[in-house]
């Protein structure tokens, strides 16, 4: 890393990002929580130091449930990195959020289970998670977004998998007002909190998710097309968006840790 500035901003996405970056090179990096997904590449966009890390790995080795959450985001900060994007793919729970929708949640609900989703085992640590993402990223996600129509707001649940949910699941879920379903935002967003990163998504709706209507149906085809055929926007975005993001984070996600005796010691 020593030829090449410490990147400061990460995208973890899909592999199809990965001509995101530009002169990229592989780093790999080793934590006490394993490897991470893959080799984390490190290039620019529009000339600033950016590192990309994708999320189930080079080849989509990992399932939503075992991708190694702590390892991946204490990679990053390990290597510099101190504000996230995180764009992924979900499934509409409401009529009005179809296919090709972008939104930009500001609340989570976790329906997984059996995940490690915290870095402190010992000790009385209790990290705020009343608003999962930074407001400060979701401003400029939705800047970016402003040709594109993106939803302000909403809330993405996330299960286990990998199987997607049955159609009484899906209702159940629509009906308590949720927006979004998706398998990989948690633990994700809480363990860049408990890093005191910066951390926000952008989803982009895929699909209408089972319980939406007796017609609907989710199949992991649709999703990767509805995907692929949206990338190109996504990547648009993201680089205008590393582009406008400033080194000063005026914003509370820094502080998340302030007067905490932690149990560790961070990267």
């Amino acid at each position: 890393m020593s030829a090449s500035p410490r990147p400061d901003v990460a995208v973890i996405g899909g592999s199809g990002f990965y001509t995101f970056l530009e002169d990229p090179q592989e780093i790999e990096v080793d934590t006490p929580y394993g490897k991470p997904s893959a080799p984390i590449s490190v290039g620019t966009v529009e000339g600033r130091s950016v590192a990309f890390l994708p999320r189930h790995g080079a080849h989509h080795d990992f399932p939503a449930h075992k991708v190694p959450y702590r390892a991946n985001l204490w990679a990053l900060r390990s290597l510099g990195v101190r504000q996230v994007l995180a764009p992924c793919a979900v499934g509409g729970l409401q009529v009005e959020y179809g296919p090709g929708t972008f939104l930009v949640p500001d609340q989570l609900v976790d329906r997984t289970s059996g995940r490690q989703q915290t870095y402190y085992d010992t000790g009385a640590i209790h990290v705020s998670f009343s608003d999962p993402y930074c407001a400060r990223l979701r401003g400029h996600l939705l800047n970016g977004l402003a040709g594109q129509g993106p939803v302000d707001g909403g809330t993405m649940v996330v299960v286990e998998g990998p199987r997607f949910s049955t159609r009484a699941e899906s209702k159940w879920y629509a009906d308590q007002g949720w927006s979004v379903i998706n398998m990989t935002g948690h633990p994700e967003a809480v363990l860049a909190r408990e890093l005191a990163l910066c951390y926000a998504t952008v989803a982009l709706v895929t699909d209408y998710d089972a319980g939406v209507d007796e017609a609907s149906s989710v199949s992991m085809d649709a999703v990767f097309q509805v995907f692929a055929e949206h990338t190109d926007t996504l990547k648009k975005l993201l680089s205008g968006v590393v582009a406008g993001l400033g080194d000063d984070r005026d914003c509370s996600c820094s502080h998340a840790l302030d007067g905490m005796n932690l149990p560790l010691t961070l990267p």
